[in-house]
């Protein structure tokens, strides 16, 4: 920054007079302002005044504005000359440089550094592919001296190994494919290695001892090079093999001089042969059947084949061929019939005409070494042969497939009444019968639930009509058991009056039996059981629930017959008439022993939950469990088995030894 301007000092007492040192300067950069020729020393003689300045003064650069001390920058030098320098002094700018705006912006925040990727995360499946052939010499051949063999250079970023692959052609009989493996390639005897930067187009690059001459590359591997820096030289045709060029040439074509050369045959009908399918049926002779054959006719010398078809386990040694490929005659002459052919061959002195493609004839048989083959049908080439060669479009296809016999069906012996149909039809169906299959969902999902019923039987005898029977319909499995709960005094032995069984309707046939079902067994209906009439009188309220859920399987007479029950159960129960309990004493006193029982019970369990518990041990609906299932209830429900009138209770309702009726003791509870 330059100073104010001040006049010159006088020479200070005391001191050796002489000018001063800012005039001097100023004197010094006047005359070199001055002087237009740069180059010259500052001698007398060698300056040139400028006779337009005369004003030689330094610019003013301190002043006043509204009372305060302004500094200017000088813009013109002595004498006017204007300064060529920025507008702020280098002290500025230096403080300008090392001003940080921290109270604005705060203090800066350092840039966060680049994350390391290494190399072979960065180049990964990253490959350089480069096009290149190198020259073979072939010194034992006569058609070609040397060979030119086309290879692709892959050059692998991440670690910068090389492999040599060259492309499979077919049939070239030279071991291509991996030519060099993947590997690191050492470029010089000195240990160093090929790296990107030395390969390019149009170079030799030489690898254990043979040279390879690369001519271009992918898109790929140009983008790369070029974002590294490196020049790529103009790409090069790719060098072709001369013997490979040979070869494509047409082949030399030779003209025959007459229609009838074997020759000309030969070479124009080469690989063409007419298949025919035909058959030998045989069943006339013994144990005879009828075969199918594949009948081979090779037009380039009119020899015929005959081969066999096999079938799976068919039984027949694998022989290929039933006659092996010959020329078949159709007519010999009178003399070579003896002719001894399993020893000499027959020529044409023998043969009057041999068999042509005009003999094959689809539709048509055709007698060969004594075997008269039908012809049903021929593949497609034959066709077209035929329609081109003797104009025949309309060859048939014979169907000589033999249709099956229908199945047998298999009749079942009648049944002989013991056990179920379909039980005794397993004896028919295999050596070692099975159980008929079951429906398992169905068994689960009605597992322990059973319909039962009342039921009289219908008999002309007196004194059946008494006797009641206690039907069991099991859901589970459709089978219905028969108990009949044994009275005192009749006469008659109950119990077990038929077990677990399916019955069968009246009417339906042995071969489709049709079984009695949920839906037939209602107040009212008629349940026939082996000959023997029952009708049903009453059902428990398992049967009520199950036909309410249900009603779409039963008849409107069946749940009209409910309803009426139903409507009966709501009315007041009729008491027992005096004569019947008169004619059994029995009967009389167990009705006293329950209803004192009743009277004296208090705080009791529900009659209903103590019967359920009874019948889910009774797995047969026979209205008898044994003594230990019976008294085990009784403690769970905390009957005071002990007590004297429940002994006689108990007593009372034995049957036989083991067994109790709980039907009777049930009722002696208040519901």
């Amino acid at each position: 920054m330059f100073g104010v301007t001040k006049e010159p000092l006088a020479p200070t007492p005391g001191k050796a007079g002489g000018p001063n040192p800012t005039e001097v300067a100023t004197a010094r950069a006047a005359a070199m302002m001055s002087n237009p020729v740069h180059g010259l020393p500052f001698l007398p003689g060698m300056s040139f005044k400028d006779s337009t300045k005369t004003a030689f003064h330094r610019s003013q650069t301190l002043g006043y504005r509204n009372g305060y001390a302004v500094v200017r920058h000088p813009t013109v030098g002595i004498g006017g000359d204007r300064l060529q320098v920025s507008q702020l002094s280098q002290a500025e700018l230096d403080k300008l440089a090392s001003k940080a705006p921290v109270l604005t912006y705060g203090q800066p925040k350092q840039a966060p550094r680049a994350e390391f990727i290494p190399a072979y995360v960065a180049f990964d499946k990253k490959v350089l592919k480069f096009d290149a052939y190198f020259q073979e010499d072939v010194p034992l051949s006569t058609e070609e001296h040397y060979r030119i063999r086309q290879v692709n250079i892959y050059y692998y970023l991440e670690d910068d190994s090389m492999s040599v692959i060259e492309p499979v052609v077919e049939n070239s009989g030279i071991p291509q494919g991996k030519l060099i493996k993947r590997q690191r390639l050492a470029k010089n005897d000195r240990g160093d290695h090929y790296h990107w930067k030395d390969l390019n187009r149009g170079i030799n690059i030489t690898i254990y001892g043979r040279t390879f001459r690369i001519v271009d590359c992918d898109k790929f591997t140009q983008v790369f090079l070029e974002s590294q820096g490196i020049e790529l030289n103009p790409p090069e045709k790719m060098a072709l093999d001369p013997y490979t060029e040979l070869r494509k040439q047409p082949l030399r074509k030779y003209v025959t001089p007459t229609d009838f050369d074997q020759l000309k045959q030969f070479l124009t009908f080469d690989k063409q042969v007419l298949r025919f399918y035909a058959i030998w049926d045989d069943t006339d002779s013994m144990f005879g059947e009828c075969r199918t054959y594949i009948i081979h006719y090779y037009l380039m010398d009119d020899t015929v084949e005959i081969r066999e078809v096999h079938e799976r386990n068919d039984g027949r040694d694998p022989f290929p061929l039933l006659m092996s490929r010959q020329r078949m005659p159709k007519v010999l002459v009178e003399n070579a019939k003896n002719f001894p052919r399993c020893v000499l061959e027959i020529s044409d002195k023998e043969v009057l005409e041999w068999y042509t493609a005009k003999d094959f004839i689809v539709g048509k048989p055709l007698t060969i070494l004594g075997r008269t083959f039908f012809i049903y049908d021929c593949d497609p080439f034959t066709r077209q042969y035929y329609k081109e060669k003797f104009g025949i479009s309309d060859l048939p296809h014979i169907d000589v497939s033999k249709k099956e016999p229908p199945p047998v069906k298999q009749e079942l012996p009648p049944y002989n009444g013991y056990g179920l149909v379909e039980d005794s039809a397993q004896n028919c169906f295999a050596l070692i019968p099975k159980a008929p299959k079951k429906d398992v969902i169905k068994m689960l999902m009605n597992e322990n639930k059973v319909l039962r019923y009342l039921a009289a039987l219908e008999s002309p005898i007196p004194e059946d009509k008494d006797r009641r029977f206690v039907f069991s319909y099991f859901l589970a499995t459709d089978m219905i058991s028969i108990f009949e709960p044994p009275v005192r005094n009749s006469g008659i032995i109950g119990g077990k009056y038929l077990g677990r069984t399916k019955v069968v309707k009246p009417g339906s046939s042995v071969e489709n039996p049709i079984y009695y079902g949920p839906s037939d067994f209602f107040i009212g209906a008629v349940i026939e059981v082996f000959g023997h009439r029952f009708v049903i009188l009453d059902t428990d309220d398992c049967v009520l629930k199950y036909m309410e859920s249900n009603a779409a399987q039963y008849s409107p007479e069946a749940l009209l017959s409910v309803q009426s029950r139903v409507r009966k159960q709501g009315a007041p129960a009729p008491e027992l008439d005096n004569q019947q309990m008169e004619e059994d004493p029995g009967v009389q006193e167990l009705e006293a022993l329950i209803d004192t029982i009743q009277r004296q019970g208090k705080d009791r369990p529900c009659r209903d939950n103590i019967r359920k518990m009874f019948q889910i041990y009774d797995k047969e609906a026979s209205g008898h469990v044994d003594r230990e299932t019976f008294f085990k209830i009784c403690d769970s429900f905390h009957l005071p088995v002990d007590d004297s009138l429940v002994k006689e209770l108990i007593r009372m309702c034995s049957h036989g030894e083991d067994k109790i009726d709980y039907y009777n003791f049930v009722r002696a509870f208040s519901n």
